[in-house]
């Protein structure tokens, strides 16, 4: 038997697997790198605690034990999206370890997911809200200014722009361009508007290389730091992400010639605006 320890932010109790176990976490979790590692890798570590804390093993556990662990997490609070992905990241797990021959059945197979409203609840910023937080970032420091341009006028995710590195600006038919990550690890070169590469010019000053933002200790930002910068109200990135309408959708007509555009431009808010002539 193995004997590993979660972190104390999942649980406080020691996990011990089988050595069944401990190859069909191992094998599953391969499978998956970055961010969705580390997030089924949370997934599973919770639900491991909770079967301990129970005294179940994870290949002894039964259907009736799994919708017991749903049901749990729907008295704690948590939305219906997260618990029908943490489902899911348990039967991917025990159809893992099926497919391997280290389990015979999966209790996982016949668990009803929970119900989940398809219809969109995101809130996003208006015209008005998105150009009073440029402004309030054109106020701010410069790499603050260049973050929310990014995700304002760009549409980048959170983790796309901190990945970002000076090395990838670069100049493409008359356009400042900048290479980024996608999700998935796929390279993508979009064009740069005008005051987003200003604001970046801005941001990294006399540096010649190395990460577009920094952190305070002089480490590149991560996602989560660039979220509640200076105690601002957190998620307010991400909707300015969200309200990546005009601005974006005016510089993809401009650049959409050498097929570049920003990936954000047919949001809602993008499609109803009645001024998508304007700046």
């Amino acid at each position: 038997m193995a004997t590993t320890s979660t972190s104390t932010a999942v649980a406080s109790v020691e996990l011990v697997f089988t050595e069944p176990e401990r190859l069909a976490l191992a094998g599953y979790l391969a499978g998956y790198t970055g961010l969705t590692r580390e997030a089924y890798t949370l997934d599973l570590c919770q639900y491991a605690a909770w079967c301990q804390q129970h005294r179940l093993h994870l290949f002894h556990a039964r259907r009736a034990v799994i919708e017991c662990f749903a049901r749990d997490m729907e008295a704690k609070g948590r939305a219906r999206a997260t618990v029908t992905r943490r489902w899911c990241t348990i039967a991917g797990f025990y159809k893992y370890a099926v497919e391997e021959d280290l389990l015979e059945h999966s209790p996982a197979a016949h668990v009803r997911r929970p119900r989940l409203d398809y219809e969109s609840h995101a809130i996003g910023l208006d015209r008005n809200e998105l150009g009073a937080l440029l402004v309030a970032a054109g106020l701010g420091t410069a790499a603050e200014h260049a973050l929310i341009s990014l995700l304002a006028l760009n549409g980048l995710r959170v983790s796309e722009a901190a990945g970002a590195n000076i090395e990838a600006i670069g100049l493409e038919r008359g356009h400042r361009t900048l290479t980024i990550t996608r999700k998935g690890g796929k390279p993508v070169t979009i064009p740069l508007a005008p005051r987003t590469a200003r604001a970046i010019d801005m941001a990294i000053g006399e540096r010649p290389e190395g990460p577009v933002f920094l952190a305070p200790d002089g480490r590149r930002l991560d996602r989560h730091g660039a979220d509640r910068p200076k105690g601002r109200p957190p998620r307010r990135h991400r909707q300015a992400r969200r309200a990546t309408h005009t601005p974006a959708r005016i510089h993809y007509r401009r650049a959409r010639c050498w097929g570049a555009a920003p990936r954000r431009t047919g949001s809602r808010l993008a499609r109803r605006s009645p001024h998508h002539d304007e700046v």
